[in-house]
């Protein structure tokens, strides 16, 4: 049996290998710190379990929901974007979906025609590429430099444009860099799509993370024109830890949230009921939770921002959002003799039993990726152990 040319020509996951292979060492019985994948360390808060528990109890969780989501959570999606975006759209622009990441994937599905490029600034979540071809689009990658924070201009922009350029992805807060755009930066890029008439694609789903007193400005809030050319993605997963239950949403234009719900229906049918109406009480209900989550994540970065800046060879800005560190370790690779980040990363793993995440996946291989979504105790002995790591590489 032959596969198919788009599934041969995928890259898989390097944040789910690495969470995987760190995995399958735990339950080999490593002492294994694992600071790979983007999930919050904390359980779903108890009011949105409780309110699970009475959507199956009542007998409402049992069937199926229309294929964009019930009514009820659509319409707690267009009073939570009022309340934190100051916008009003309807309940028929909005599609509710099984995480974020397939509301991606349908919008791709729902508006690229075979060789249109989507514009996507380096370094970028490993999957953007990925979903735009399997929409047989081509992926237009921009690198952005480390010392500008990562972010990319509208000078870059007007010379990756082309007439098959359709889509802008922009996420910010950004995963994995933590930066994130300031309003003057996002007015001109948006200003530029409109002039362009290119479709923004704002990636919010790291929002309401933010720390040290910084600003998340939402694309979408600059203007009536930019709103209408940008089609909102974000989701439950991040802000209220609810990784597992796989509820993201997309809010934009009629026509593409309409042509993205034909799609889901002739694949998912519909997200699962039981987590829709838990989504409801995370957007509507009340947010105490979300500040203390954001309050331990700024503690934590910054506690450990400084122990790993300190690593021999680690140069890094520090994240003004999500939960990650992006260092640039290329010193580090030449003192260690590598040349390569990944097969670094790997001998970490086997070597230390710390689990990184190789920038090459994310378009930077001289980077790595560090969650510090998880406790100060494990991150802080993750830093012992790289920096015994780097010395025993060092004086071979």
């Amino acid at each position: 049996m032959n596969i198919s040319r788009r599934a041969q020509k995928l890259e898989p996951s390097v944040t789910l290998a690495a969470s995987a292979k760190a995995n399958a060492l735990k339950a080999a019985g490593k002492d294994v710190l694992s600071l790979t994948v983007g999930e919050p360390d904390f359980t779903t808060p108890k009011n949105i379990q409780q309110a699970a528990i009475q959507a199956i109890e009542s007998g409402k969780a049992s069937y199926y929901t229309p294929s964009a989501g019930i009514k009820e959570l659509r319409e707690a999606v267009v009073k939570y974007i009022e309340t934190y975006y100051q916008l009003n759209y309807q309940a028929n622009n909005v599609i509710v979906t099984d995480g974020a990441k397939f509301a991606l994937y349908l919008l791709f599905q729902a508006v690229l025609n075979p060789n249109d490029e989507v514009i996507i600034p380096v370094p970028y979540w490993v999957s953007y590429g990925e979903q735009v071809k399997l929409a047989e689009g081509v992926p237009v990658f921009i690198s952005c430099a480390q010392e500008k924070e990562f972010k990319v201009t509208v000078e870059q922009l007007e010379e990756a444009k082309t007439a098959k350029t359709k889509l802008l992805i922009l996420n910010s807060p950004s995963n994995p860099t933590g930066m994130i755009y300031s309003e003057d930066e996002l007015r001109k890029i948006g200003e530029w799509a409109v002039a362009n008439d290119i479709l923004i694609v704002s990636d919010d789903i790291y929002g309401r993370l933010i720390y040290n007193g910084a600003t998340f400005t939402p694309m979408a809030t600059l203007s009536e024109a930019i709103r209408k050319h940008t089609i909102i993605i974000n989701g439950v997963s991040k802000s209220y830890a609810m990784t597992g239950w796989r509820i993201g949403y997309a809010v934009g234009d009629e026509t593409i949230i309409s042509a993205m719900n034909d799609i889901a229906s002739q694949s998912t049918s519909n997200p699962t009921a039981v987590s829709q109406y838990a989504a409801i009480e995370a957007l509507v209900g009340g947010q105490d939770t979300v500040e203390i989550m954001r309050q331990a994540f700024e503690a934590r970065l910054n506690e450990i921002y400084p122990l790993f800046a300190a690593l021999p060879g680690f140069k890094m800005e520090k994240p003004h959002g999500a939960f990650y560190l992006f260092p640039n370790i290329k010193e580090t690779l030449t003192m260690c003799g590598y040349t390569d980040v990944t097969k670094w990363v790997d001998d970490l793993l086997a070597e230390a039993q710390v689990a990184l995440v190789t920038g090459a996946g994310f378009g930077a291989p001289e980077n790595v990726r560090i969650s510090y979504a998880t406790d100060l105790d494990t991150l802080k002995e993750a830093v012992k152990r790289i920096a015994a790591f780097i010395e025993s590489k060092s004086t071979k």
